[in-house]
């Protein structure tokens, strides 16, 4: 997988809600080294103390796997809960993490 290809900031799923009643729902993030919006959501993630599982593409061929059986190409691809978020969208993220 060409890495250069990875990077996307689409949202491709959208749900209205997915901490509403969750205490600390499970967010796993895949990413690749060369992506700068991974970095970002990363980066993000950090500064408003939410764990994730990452899992990287350039460097795990299991998550490569996992990312093409979702039907995805591209990262980041975020998992929060049911949710399924293609790209790094800051606001659509900061809606979630509410409190």
């Amino acid at each position: 997988m060409d890495n250069e290809k990875l990077c996307d900031d689409t949202v491709v799923e959208e749900k209205d809600t997915v901490t509403e009643g969750k205490e600390n729902p499970e967010v796993i993030i895949y990413t690749s080294d060369t992506c700068g919006y991974c970095h970002a959501a990363k980066e993000y993630f950090d500064s408003i103390g939410v764990q994730y599982t990452e899992k990287n593409v350039s460097q795990d061929v299991n998550a490569r796997k996992e990312l093409i059986q979702k039907k995805f190409m591209g990262v980041p691809v975020i998992i929060i809960g049911d949710e399924t978020i293609q790209g790094f969208n800051k606001e659509r993220l900061s809606e979630l993490f509410e409190k």
